[in-house]
């Protein structure tokens, strides 16, 4: 029944209780508000008096309670923590330990606050030990931000449970804020401000109360700059100046190194000093992942010497290698260089604030005076306190007998104090200093003390009354301190300032170590980069399944490939940003270097070693398009996406690319063998984007099977889809006109035709040198003798086929050692060249003979050209001459009813007085003067 009321009590008692109507926003607000003031005023933000965070503060009057001073024995730290959380900070263990370690660490702090036996970490991002394994006291410095405390210098408040008594804020004999700086977040504001040297604020400090009107220029001059424990060189005296002057600015700080010699002729980076802030293992790992990842070749070993006797960093270099390069390559992109930016949020007067240098300073000042007054007015009122005490004694001595008689004929003590108040006008003060002192105080000697201790005394209370009737004095006294702490507290700077920021922009090419090396690319895309050791000790030469190389040669780490893709574009590969392979390594996809579509294949690769080079780059399409492009072209700034290099249609694809340094013919081949040999000049120089020209003329189903460059002195390679190679001189082609209809090669059959799959040259010293021609077939590669093929005028070449290997796609010849001698570009002057005609009719497997139907008509011009040499009626001439630049692509010339007749694809002309029609040389790129 008894709990049954009480269901019953405690449901009327929830029933009559009252609820706060209010927005949920404002509910939020209103709590979020007080936490952010809290977190702001009395955890993340230091006071701009004393430089202190509260937890900060709290340890270190905690271990000046405990006694714990620079001339104490230590203690264990983890008795610290407990005294402090205990008493003055109700937060967790780690976060009092890891104040406390902070302010050990000689490599975070302008000048230590805590003297740490142990482990305390280090510099390398190690943790420190445990509170209970380390002992800890203050140092010097922190004994002179408590120095009077207890003359109550500072406000005292009740701790968080009122037992005990704490500090708002610490005497601070020297400007802390500025010398050791300060970090920390808070919610809606963050603050950062380095450290600096304190010989030279607390000069910036006595200067500035000398000159209350102290400019920033002056204070520059007093205090250059931030003075890290690290040491460094801080770079940009605009961005000190512009930090001192607002309180936010960014200050450049790099290494501090220097250069040593080792073996026969290798150097050495040595790193001594790094920048503020940072964690110098993290520092050596980047700088090795910088060597590992070949992006610095001239890295050869780095190593992390540090010892107790110093910081030290030892990067190895290469022979040969760019050192300025390297050094400026490190200082941009690892820590061995960071910024520096100031921020400097204080707490000043409760509300956070960012303050310039000089505001700090001005804070500072009137916080000693402050502390100055408080305790001038503490140490007065002691000693008047004193004065009263030895007046009344030493008017007691005067009437000695008569106060013993008084006291003797009292009742008790009290009414012993009660009679000589009222018979001797003792003050109450006076009188319980008269109970209470000892007989043999009545010595002579003691007597003649107390007139000394009243003049003391006296001299004291003068002096306390000028500092307190004027700041004048008062700033004086404020001096003298800090000059005394100055005097005792030597610390030469350890920051170099330099006025300007260093320039880092390096060229990357200068941070290459030249060395050569075979590159490798394949089809697909896969590229290697091989020593000359490696290569020469393993003649296997492995690529994936489905692949084959169409790029094998000796490089320098200097050039730069470019990849000719069949879509149409291109790719800028730096030979350096190649990974080093073995041969038998498959190789780095191109797409970690350069993005490329999945289903692109590359045609051709070029070696560049100058992008300013006159060099011409022909382009040849499935469809029979060609182009010329100087190869300036190709030089991009950024290559991580491939670039266009020929527009192309919806359903064409690029089939060969070439280059040469002295463009003279080009020599397309279609897919049935049908070949054109031209001058280089019929076709113009072309942008990127550019689609081209029309290369020969072609029949319906009969594709382009790919250009190049040649001359007089080379022979040419056809490569057909039967697996034969055939080789033909150049110069037995007849010279025609680029858009004309080619010269069948190869005979045509009726079955299995041998179709034109690739087409290159042989120059005359890669056949003397003998070269390896290399085959690439649609799975592998294979190698022929340049000896091994001979001349083949009536038959379809050389077979060459390889079993398990598909199809040949083209063929790859190296440079000659020896560069081929250019021939002079005079001979494609000459306008008459023989004209061997073919007429190849479908035929079986029969040998190909050649069928001559008389002179060519080109030569039959050159003739009538010599005869109208004599001839005098010019009317006639002239009409005749412009008949025949009226004619398109010659072919034939034939007999018709006994009549010379000139058959072209406009129809059929018939000549009448052959002896008049002359020929008039068309101008070219390498005659401007005909006519």
């Amino acid at each position: 029944m008894a709990k049954k009321k009480d269901i019953i009590s405690e449901l009327d008692k929830f029933a009559n209780e009252t609820f706060q109507v209010a927005k949920l926003e404002d509910v939020i607000g209103d709590r979020f508000a007080r936490y952010s003031k809290a977190i702001i005023q009395e955890r993340a933000i230091p006071d701009v008096r004393d430089g202190l965070k509260p937890v900060q503060r709290r340890i270190l009057f905690g271990m000046g309670q405990l006694k714990l001073v620079s001339t104490s024995p230590y203690k264990k730290c983890a008795k610290v923590v407990g005294d402090v959380m205990g008493k003055y900070h109700p937060h967790g263990d780690s976060s009092i330990y890891e104040a406390l370690v902070h302010m050990s660490q000689n490599w975070k702090m302008g000048v230590r606050l805590v003297d740490l036996q142990g482990n305390n970490g280090s510099i390398d991002g190690d943790g420190p030990a445990a509170s209970r394994y380390t002992e800890c006291r203050m140092t010097r410095e922190a004994d002179y931000l408590l120095q009077d405390i207890e003359k109550k210098t500072v406000e005292m408040i009740d701790n968080y449970d009122g037992e005990e008594k704490e500090p708002t804020v610490l005497p601070a004999r020297f400007p802390n804020l500025l010398v050791n700086g300060g970090m920390g977040i808070s919610s809606g504001y963050a603050t950062y401000i380095p450290p600096h040297n304190i010989n030279e604020v607390v000069n910036a400090t006595i200067y500035k109360i000398d000159h209350p009107n102290m400019t920033i220029d002056e204070l520059l001059e007093i205090m250059p700059g931030p003075d890290f424990p690290t040491g460094g060189i801080a770079m940009g005296k605009q961005g000190i100046r512009e930090a001192f002057l607002t309180g936010s600015g960014t200050v450049v700080v790099k290494s501090k190194l220097e250069m040593e010699d080792f073996g026969k002729k290798q150097r050495r980076i040595v790193i001594t000093e790094i920048p503020f802030d940072t964690v110098k293992q993290k520092t050596v790992e980047k700088i090795e992942q910088i060597r590992i990842d070949h992006k610095v070749e001239g890295i050869e070993e780095v190593r992390d010497e540090t010892d107790r006797h110093g910081i030290r960093i030892a990067i190895d270099l290469k022979e040969g290698a760019n050192e300025d390069a390297i050094i400026k390559y490190l200082f941009k992109n690892t820590n061995l260089q960071s910024n520096i930016k100031y921020n400097m949020v204080v707490i000043r007067n409760m509300r956070p604030e960012r303050l310039g240098v000089l505001d700090i300073l001005d804070a500072y000042i009137d916080h000693q005076k402050d502390v100055v007054t408080n305790r001038t007015n503490f140490l007065k009122a002691k000693d008047l306190h004193r004065l009263e005490i030895v007046d009344g004694l030493i008017k007691m001595v005067s009437i000695l007998s008569e106060v013993i008689s008084t006291i003797r004929k009292s009742l008790n003590k009290q009414d012993a104090k009660e009679k000589l108040m009222s018979n001797f006008e003792f003050t109450e003060i006076q009188t319980d200093a008269i109970l209470a002192m000892q007989l043999y105080r009545l010595s002579n000697t003691d007597v003649t003390a107390l007139h000394n201790e009243h003049d003391t005394l006296t001299n004291n209370i003068e002096a306390y009354d000028k500092i307190l009737s004027s700041e004048k004095n008062l700033l004086k006294v404020i001096k003298q301190e800090l000059k005394d702490v100055a005097s005792k507290i030597d610390q030469p700077r350890r920051t170099v300032i330099e006025d300007e920021v260093t320039d880092l922009s390096v060229d990357e090419s200068d941070l290459i170590l030249e060395e050569k090396n075979i590159v490798v690319a394949t089809k697909l895309g896969f590229l290697k980069r091989i020593s000359l050791k490696s290569y020469n000790a393993s003649s296997v030469n492995t690529t994936s399944d489905k692949d084959s190389i169409i790029f094998e040669k000796e490089v320098s780490t200097l050039d730069t490939l470019i990849g000719i893709t069949n879509k149409g574009n291109f790719v800028y590969v730096p030979v350096y940003k190649i990974d080093e392979c073995k041969t038998r390594d498959t190789g780095e996809f191109v797409n970690n270097i350069c993005q490329i579509d999945a289903s692109e294949r590359f045609v051709e690769f070029f070696d560049i070693k100058d992008f300013n080079k006159n060099l011409t780059v022909l382009l040849a399409s499935h469809n029979g398009i060609i182009k010329q492009t100087a190869i300036s072209e190709f030089s991009v700034s950024r290559f991580t996406k491939e670039v266009r290099c020929m527009k192309l249609d919806e359903d064409d694809y690029i089939v060969s690319a070439d280059i040469t340094d002295n463009p003279l013919e080009i020599i397309c081949g279609t897919s049935e063998t049908n070949v054109i040999r031209f001058r280089a000049s019929d076709v113009s120089l072309y942008g990127k984007n550019a689609q081209g020209i029309r290369a020969m003329k072609i029949h319906d189903k009969e594709t382009l099977a790919g250009a190049l460059y040649a001359n007089k002195n080379d022979d040419l390679l056809l490569l057909t889809s039967r697996g034969t190679l055939k080789r033909i001189k150049v110069e037995d082609l007849v010279i025609s006109k680029r858009g004309r209809a080619g010269e069948r090669q190869i005979k045509k059959v009726k079955s299995n035709p041998f179709n034109l799959v690739a087409l290159k040259k042989l120059t005359p010293n890669q056949y003397k040198e003998n070269v390896s021609i290399n085959v690439i077939y649609e799975t592998g590669n294979d190698y022929i003798s340049s000896f091994d093929l001979k001349y083949n005028v009536s038959d379809s070449g050389k077979d060459i086929t390889k079993d398990g290997l598909g199809y040949p796609l083209n063929i790859y010849l190296p440079k000659p050692a020896k560069a081929d001698e250019v021939p002079n570009s005079d001979y494609l002057l000459d306008m008459t060249s023989d004209i061997d005609l073919f007429n190849y009719d479908t035929i079986d497997e029969a040998p190909l003979k050649k069928e001559s139907k008389g002179s060519g008509s080109l030569d039959l011009l050159d003739q009538i050209l010599c005869k109208e040499e004599h001839k005098e009626e010019k009317s006639t001439l002239l009409d005749e001459q412009k008949a025949l630049e009226d004619l398109v692509n010659i072919n034939t010339l034939e007999k018709v009813d006994n009549k010379e007749v000139l058959t072209t694809d406009d129809g059929i002309i018939t000549k009448t007085k052959a002896s008049t029609i002359v020929r008039r040389k068309r101008p070219s790129f390498f005659d401007d003067d005909n006519e």
